[in-house]
C-alpha cells in the first residue's frame, strides 16, 4: 500500500519582479518577495507529491518558489523531526510531519504558445512538479496539428446543411500538460498514472477588435453594449467547451489503453457545467431498457436488458469522477469552494480521476482517502495581508489524498 497526494494550485500570475505581464500590471521587488514567500508557505502546508500549477509565466519564478518551499521544509524538519538517536523517531506522527523536498528533477513547464514575451501582453502557461519524477517526456497540447471543426446541424429538415455553420479552433487559449508519473506501488515497482493539467478559457468575455481600432467597442463601458457583451461571453463559453472536448479526446486515448488517468486544474466552471461534463463523460441512466432504440420502427422497439448492460458498461468504462464529489459523499461536509468573487463562492478548480480509483469499482487499483482545501485566504477580496487580493492567489488549493495497492490492476 502506497499513499500519495495530488494537488491543483492556480497561483495567480507568477512572474518575476518588474515585468509587466498584463497592461500596467507588474510586481515590485517587495511584492514579488511577498508572493514568493506566500506561495512557498502554501506549498509547505500542502506538502503534495504531485502539484499542477496554473498561471505560470516563467519557469524560473516557479523554481524560485519551489526552492523556497524546500528551504522552509528543511528548516521545519530540523525543528520537528527527531534524529535517529531518539528511540521514538520512528513513530508515525513524525512520518506525517516530515517534508520531502521536491528538488529540481521533477518539474515540467508548458509555456503558452501565444506568449510573445511582449510586456503587457504576456500569456500564462502551466506546470507540474512531481516528487516521483516522470516516465518519459511530458507532452504539451496547445497548437493543434489539425483544426477542430465543430459543425452545427440544420434545425429544419428543409434547411441546407451547409448553411448551419460551424466553429473552428486551431489553438487552445492555454496549454494542456500531459505527464506520465511513476507512483511507487506495493510490489516495489511503479504504477504509471497519466496526469493532465489544464487551465480552460475563462468566463471573461472574448471581444473582437475591429481592424484599425485600438480596442474592442464592447470594452468601452461608458458606452455599455449588453448585446455585444453577451456575445463576448458566448465566444468564451464556446471556446471553453471546445477546449474541454480536446482534453476529453486525449483522456479517452489513455483510457482505451487501460491507463489510470487523473485530470486536474482550473476548469473555470463548476462540476455540473457542460464543459466539466464534457471532460468527465456522460452519467449513465439507471436503465436503458425502457428507452426507445436509436433505430426504432415502432413504439415497442426498446433496448434489451443485455444491451442495457452493454451501454452502461461502455459509459462507465470511460467516465471520470470528481474528487470533491467523492469526498462530499463520504463526509458530513456539504460545501467546498475554491473561488470567491462578487459574493459568489464556488468550486472551479477540480481533480477528476478514472474508475481505477473509484471505491465502488471491483478492479480498482486504489482510492481517495481524504480531500482537503486551503481556502482561508479567500475572503472575497478582504484578505488581511493583501486587501486588494493582488499577491495572494484568488484560488483555493485542492489536495486529493490517495492510496494505491488496494486492489488488482484494471
Amino acid at each position: 500500500m502506497t499513499r500519495f497526494t495530488i494537488a491543483s494550485f492556480n497561483v495567480k500570475n507568477l512572474i518575476g519582479a518588474g515585468k509587466e505581464y498584463y497592461k500596467f500590471q507588474s510586481y515590485t521587488p517587495e511584492e514579488y518577495a511577498w508572493k514568493q514567500d506566500w506561495m512557498a508557505d502554501q506549498l509547505l502546508t500542502m506538502d503534495a507529491d504531485i502539484v499542477g500549477f496554473q498561471e505560470i509565466f516563467e519557469e524560473d519564478a516557479l523554481r524560485d518558489v519551489i526552492n523556497a518551499a524546500d528551504t522552509l521544509g528543511d528548516a521545519s524538519n530540523a525543528a520537528s523531526i527527531p534524529d535517529p538517536s531518539k528511540r521514538y523517531h520512528r513513530k508515525a506522527i513524525f512520518r506525517k510531519l516530515a517534508y520531502t523536498p521536491y528538488g529540481t528533477a521533477g518539474l515540467a513547464f508548458a509555456p503558452n504558445a501565444a506568449d510573445s514575451g511582449e510586456a503587457g501582453h504576456r500569456r500564462p502557461g502551466v506546470a507540474i512538479v512531481s516528487r516521483f519524477g516522470f516516465a518519459g517526456t511530458p507532452e504539451i497540447i496547445q497548437d493543434l496539428s489539425e483544426p477542430v471543426d465543430i459543425p452545427f446541424a440544420a434545425l429544419r429538415g428543409s434547411d441546407n446543411p451547409d448553411d448551419a455553420g460551424f466553429f473552428r479552433m486551431r489553438r487552445l487559449s492555454r496549454p494542456i500538460l500531459k505527464a506520465k508519473i511513476p507512483v511507487p506501488s506495493k510490489d516495489g515497482g511503479n504504477q504509471i498514472i497519466t496526469v493532465f493539467n489544464c487551465h480552460l478559457k475563462s468566463k471573461l468575455g472574448e471581444h473582437i477588435t475591429p481592424e484599425g481600432a485600438a480596442f474592442p467597442p464592447a470594452a468601452d463601458l461608458t458606452k455599455y453594449d449588453p448585446v455585444q457583451r453577451a456575445l463576448g461571453s458566448l465566444r468564451a463559453a464556446i471556446r471553453r467547451m471546445a477546449e474541454a472536448w480536446v482534453l476529453r479526446r486525449e483522456i479517452i486515448a489513455e483510457l482505451e489503453q487501460g491507463n489510470p488517468v487523473m485530470v486536474l486544474g482550473d476548469f473555470n466552471d463548476g462540476e455540473h457545467a457542460v464543459s466539466s461534463e464534457i471532460i468527465s463523460g456522460e452519467t449513465p441512466f439507471k436503465n436503458y431498457a425502457w428507452m426507445l432504440r436509436h433505430d426504432a420502427k415502432t413504439a415497442r422497439d426498446r433496448y434489451s436488458d443485455s444491451e442495457n448492460e452493454q451501454i452502461r458498461g461502455a459509459i462507465n468504462k470511460v467516465r471520470l469522477h470528481s474528487a470533491e464529489r467523492l469526498f462530499v459523499r463520504k463526509s458530513a461536509r456539504d460545501m467546498v469552494y475554491t473561488s470567491a468573487f462578487g459574493g459568489t463562492f464556488e468550486s472551479i478548480d477540480q481533480i477528476y480521476m478514472s474508475r481505477h480509483f473509484h471505491p465502488d469499482y471491483k478492479r480498482k487499483i486504489g482510492e481517495m482517502e481524504y480531500f482537503s482545501v486551503l481556502n482561508d485566504h479567500l475572503t472575497d477580496g478582504s484578505h488581511p495581508e493583501a486587501p486588494y487580493n493582488k499577491l495572494a492567489s484568488d484560488h483555493g488549493q485542492i489536495i486529493a489524498h490517495m492510496v494505491i495497492g488496494e486492489g488488482p490492476s484494471a
